[in-house]
């Protein structure tokens, strides 16, 4: 019970009558300690459910590789889900951009320890302290979060074709009051990411897209991830996502909450991917292939003195169960719940897509945790 509860706490940093789907999957073990394929597919039996309308699972590694998908690509068809599609990946985005600024650090263009004052001035006012960049990875900046376009799901899925730009979203947390004083205190938020995409745009020139593009995805070999910006659509295969919204008699309405515009998320979190090509990523970074091995322990660190601290300045969460250490990284758009996963040594790797359906909610969805639960074993 105190394992199912910590991994319960690892898929939060992670009634209704449907036709249920049946989990397909493959799998290849090496030794004794691969995957379980048996509970990986009782995970995922059952689907489409009143907590997901499908899920996609990637488990690999050293000790060997398993993947299934469950579920339906729409409601309205109940046709199987694509194993393949792409779907929006929300804060696993924090990776890429900070393996972007940690490449542009390698290369000289700029310093972990300068404020980020310095590179954009004037959008932070005067009430606070200088910020370093390793502050804004760290997510020890102490910035609050800024205007959105709404508070509750009827407001913003009112304005879910409207454009907030990043700009706009950064001036508004730049005008408020600290949260904290910078270094003091771990604090994980979108607001640093915001920063971070406009200091690589500022520093390079180019669209934050363009430069993560090149930095992270081509050497990854990422071809099916890109960043939509205003454009609400999900280019190419995808299962749709959804919903779910108590009605005033007591019933519950699956809206389609597919199209969206999250020029807002930004870096932040409005990468759209594949669970294969999260998996490369995982690799390639793990490997060495991204980040340059000068600053490979950025990705690992968590800043010390800090009561609490689990963030390193990666983008990851250190998280450990059964005396192993995992590195993670969530993420959660309306309709969509992922995470990457993996142990230092890539002896155990995790990647799932879950079409939750209330992705943003507080509470941990069954579906992932029995998915983490089965991975982790």
């Amino acid at each position: 019970m105190r394992d199912l509860r910590r991994r319960s706490i690892l898929a939060g940093a992670l009634a209704v009558p449907l036709t249920a789907g049946l989990p397909t999957s493959s799998a290849t073990a090496s030794g004794t300690c691969g995957p379980d394929a048996e509970a990986l597919r009782a995970a995922l039996a059952g689907l489409p459910d009143a907590d997901a309308t499908a899920a996609l699972v990637r488990v690999g590694g050293s000790d060997g590789r398993w993947r299934g998908s469950s579920g339906v690509h729409d409601l309205e068809s109940g046709r199987p889900a694509d194993p393949h599609a792409r779907f929006r990946a929300g804060s696993t985005t924090k990776v890429v951009t900070a393996a972007t600024v940690l490449r542009l650090a390698a290369a000289g263009r700029l310093d972990l320890d300068t404020p980020v004052q310095h590179h954009l001035p004037g959008l932070l006012g005067r009430q606070f302290r200088p910020i370093s960049i390793r502050q804004l990875l760290n997510h020890t900046s102490g910035i609050p979060a800024g205007d959105g376009l709404g508070t509750t799901f009827e407001e913003v899925y009112a304005h879910r074709f409207d454009t907030l730009t990043p700009q706009r979203v950064a001036a508004s947390a730049g005008a408020k009051e600290p949260k904290f004083c910078p270094g003091r205190q771990q604090d994980y938020a979108n607001i640093s990411y915001t920063f971070l995409g406009l200091l690589i745009e500022k520093v390079t020139g180019r669209p934050y897209a363009s430069e993560a593009a090149r930095l992270v995805l081509a050497p990854a070999g990422m071809r099916d991830t890109y960043f939509p910006g205003t454009d609400p659509r999900i280019r190419g295969p995808h299962n749709r996502g959804y919903q779910a919204v108590r009605r005033a008699d007591g019933t519950t309405e699956f809206l389609d909450v597919t199209e969206w515009n999250q020029a807002d998320r930004f870096a932040a979190g409005d990468m759209i991917s594949t669970t294969a090509d999260l998996e490369r990523l995982l690799t390639a970074l793990f490997r060495g292939r991204i980040v340059p091995r000068s600053l490979m322990r950025e990705v690992f660190s968590v800043p010390s003195g800090i009561t609490g601290a689990s963030y390193s300045a990666g983008g990851l969460q250190r998280f450990e169960s059964d005396g192993k250490v995992y590195w993670v990284k969530s993420g959660g758009r309306y309709g969509y719940n992922s995470a990457i996963a993996a142990t230092r040594d890539l002896s155990r790797t995790l990647v799932y897509s879950v079409n939750s359906t209330d992705a943003k909610s507080a509470d941990a969805n069954p579906v992932v945790v029995r998915v983490i639960t089965a991975a982790l074993k």
